[in-house]
């Protein structure tokens, strides 16, 4: 039976109420708990004391140095005072206008990301204005560098920004490029050529930007085992901390039921569809862990945070599994990995750093009867549109293989274009694409809580599917996730096309 239909006397076709659930635990949040969540620092007599969960994603300073590239006016014949003869993009052209237009929304587009974009007061278009521009982008060494062209004949000019080595956008608006120059371009290493009247895509492209930084300011904590010891991951430049499983539930124990965390229950399950297997007190142990979990990132100067959950409830550690928890995180942006699984955490915080959007780390399950490819876990975001997006339906269930605590059956859109992901190191990642085609539920199925059917995107046999812990998200975003590899030199895998005659390596 789909789950919508089985949720009968309970809306399932519309969002919550931004009152709801995580009706804005958005980065920037207004969300209940969250205005309740305002603290200066951490009292070790106080280890409940409430704590703001957006502190925690980091906000890196981006700086990206910007030019427009063109030919100077008077070198080719002009019959006006503006604009070039018989070169696009043509004389009718009002070049300053456009010029001083589209400076205008890369700026905003920047503001809006937090990243500063400085842009040339006037255009490279000689010798001079150039060299001038290349010398101050090697000097100041910029994360990135924007070019804006607005000349057919001028990409000789960008060739010689691009050879610097910084990562480069080139945003050729239609009038002035030809697929020659685009093909030269576009497929480099480090470079990002947007040929379009599209400017959001010139904001995508500075989200790359900043997502780059973002890894590169983030600590991850590795919450398994018996040792401590930190190490940098190479090419991302993460910081990955492992600590003792112990230290997360020893803090737990220590947690008391905080004013936030009945708060949180409350919240939780009056957003709730259903509430099928968990008691009052199950929700209020779910956010006592998200409490916990969000004192341990603060106590280990973190920003994100996978933990052995699965070895926690096996042995009895808590009487909750972080479920709940997890989704909270990936909801309001910061990003809470399973079964302590390192790159399927960088899976999820490459979603939520580049798109500004939760992804969900799954098991994967071949459906062979309608060759579909079932993605079931029982920790999901609910926010799936976005965090500054209403939440999607969902029901409070308990963790599936052990049965106790809180974990949320989150219903996903039927007919929603979906993006898999999955790093297999930090050179390379798995990239896919499908469409939900239903919500299983558990029972009839065994398996996790959230179980949602997709029917795959150039893919003959859903038995070959590669990978593990995929984050899968919504959207097709088959294209900004390529744009950001290429951009970073990594490489991308997708999933044959071709049903395979055994089995995958």
């Amino acid at each position: 039976m789909n789950t919508q239909q089985s949720l009968s006397g309970k809306c399932s076709c519309c969002s919550m109420s931004r009152r709801c659930f995580l009706a804005s635990s958005a980065v920037g949040l207004s969300m209940p708990w969250a205005a309740m969540a305002q603290t200066t620092g951490v009292d070790d007599k106080n280890p409940g004391e409430p704590l703001d969960l957006a502190s925690f994603r980091p906000k890196p300073a981006v700086r990206v140095m910007g030019a427009l590239i063109r030919e100077k006016l008077g070198t080719i014949p002009t019959t006006q005072k503006q604009g070039y003869w018989l070169g696009w993009p043509g004389t009718s052209y009002d070049l300053d206008n456009h010029r001083l237009e589209y400076e205008q929304s890369f700026i905003e587009s920047a503001n809006r990301l937090g990243v500063e974009l400085s842009f040339e007061s006037t255009p490279l278009d000689d010798d001079a204005t150039l060299a001038a521009f290349l010398n101050k982008v090697k000097t100041e060494k910029p994360d990135a560098v924007l070019v804006h062209m607005q000349h057919l004949g001028s990409w000789g000019k960008a060739e010689t920004v691009v050879k610097l080595g910084f990562p480069t956008i080139v945003f050729a608006p239609v009038g002035t490029a030809f697929t020659g120059q685009v093909n030269m371009f576009s497929r480099r290493p480090g470079v990002h050529v947007i040929s379009s009247l599209e400017t959001k895509a010139v904001e995508q492209a500075l989200r790359m930007v900043r997502a780059k930084k973002q890894f590169e300011e983030t600590r991850l904590l590795v919450v398994h085992g018996d040792k401590r010891e930190e190490t940098v991951m190479e090419h991302l430049g993460t910081k990955v901390r492992r600590i003792p499983r112990d230290t997360f539930h020893e803090l737990f124990q220590k947690m008391p039921e905080t004013e936030e965390a009945h708060d949180l229950a409350k919240l939780m399950r009056k957003g709730a569809q259903d509430i099928i297997e968990p008691s009052k007190q199950d929700t209020i142990n779910a956010a006592r862990s998200f409490v916990t979990a969000k004192r341990l990132l603060k106590m280990e100067e973190s920003n994100a945070i996978t933990t052995d959950c699965l070895g926690m409830v096996s042995s009895r550690a808590v009487p909750t599994p972080p479920c709940m928890a997890a989704t909270l995180f990936q909801d309001g942006g910061i990003t809470y990995g399973c079964e302590a699984d390192i790159f399927g955490a960088m899976s999820l915080m490459l979603t939520s750093y580049l798109l500004d959007k939760p992804s969900f780390m799954n098991d994967p399950v071949p459906e062979t009867y309608k060759n579909a490819l079932i993605v079931a876990h029982c920790s999901c975001g609910a926010k799936m549109n976005g965090f500054d997006q209403d939440n999607e339906p969902y029901v409070l269930r308990s963790h599936s293989e052990s049965n106790i605590g809180v974990s949320m059956q989150v219903i996903w859109k039927l007919g929603q274009p979906v993006t898999l992901v999955r790093f297999n190191n930090p050179k390379e990642l798995i990239l896919d694409t499908g469409t939900v085609i239903g919500n299983v539920n558990t029972p009839p199925a065994g398996g996790c809580r959230t179980s949602v059917e997709i029917q795959m995107d150039r893919i003959e046999d859903c038995r070959d599917v590669l990978g593990f812990h995929q984050a899968v998200f919504y959207g097709n975003h088959r294209r900004d996730i390529e744009a950001f590899c290429q951009m970073y030199g990594i490489k991308v895998i997708n999933s044959p096309r071709e049903a395979q005659k055994g089995p995958i390596a």
